[in-house]
């Protein structure tokens, strides 16, 4: 009888160990890993790591996530996106840049310079910094190109003079810096309200791209301006 009853008990014991391996299993040999759990499944062995879940599937490779080539492939749903060590991504986007889609963070230093020009503006003191190169070009919203460091500051300072005051808010900068190219950008967006003589203001939305040349100096720049959105109407009374 108590063997009877020992038998059973190792038959039960080995039914549901089955069952459970047959839901989560674990195979270790050498430098392999298999681990299956429903939908999901990973793999490893000695510096791959393979995982596929219900939502789609990763593939990494190498001790710190990435390939030998420093370069990561992923696949999530439908989309396909490549990175390599310059940080830049290429895919099957159906435009092509034609000045360069590949940058990563420039140099802060430019961004300064940057923001200082745009005080020099609020300030009318434009003789405060030395940033801009003798063969500076501006191209401006409305469509007008002015080149020349002369011609630029002339023609700022005469525009300038006219306003009772100028004040700038700077919503954000971002030093960028062209990998293929290997030129250095600045982004700069805000918004500016001048004050004329007359006591009109008016305030404009502007975006800007600035390219620094290798002297450190300010080459081009690009500006782009906008009215600002009206505000919402208030709310109706209550009835």
């Amino acid at each position: 009888m108590k063997r009877i009853v020992i038998s059973s008990c190792l038959f039960l014991f080995m039914l549901a160990a089955k069952q459970v391996i047959a839901q989560d299993k674990v195979k270790e040999k050498a430098d392999k890993t298999k681990v299956k759990d429903g939908n999901y499944k990973e793999k490893n062995k000695e510096d791959k790591t393979k995982i596929k879940d219900e939502d789609g599937k990763t593939k990494i490779k190498g001790e710190d996530m990435m390939n030998k080539d420093d370069k990561t492939k992923m696949k999530m749903d439908d989309s396909k996106v490549k990175m390599n060590e310059t940080g830049a991504m290429s895919n099957t986007d159906p435009y092509k840049a034609s000045y360069s889609s590949n940058f990563v963070m420039g140099n802060p230093a430019y961004s300064k310079m940057i923001v200082d020009l745009w005080k020099d503006w609020d300030d009318n003191a434009f003789d405060r910094h030395d940033y801009m190169a003798d063969t500076l070009v501006m191209y401006l919203p409305d469509g007008m190109v002015v080149k020349g460091k002369a011609a630029n500051l002339e023609g700022a300072k005469k525009y300038r003079g006219g306003m009772a005051s100028a004040k700038s808010t700077i919503h954000a900068w971002v030093p960028l810096k062209s990998t293929d190219k290997n030129e250095d950008w600045v982004a700069i967006w805000g918004s500016e309200t001048d004050t004329w003589a007359d006591g009109k203001t008016e305030t404009r939305e502007l975006h800007e791209v600035w390219k620094i040349n290798k002297d450190g100096k300010v080459a081009v720049m690009r500006q782009f301006s906008a009215k600002p959105s009206a505000p919402p109407p208030p709310p109706a009374p209550k009835q």
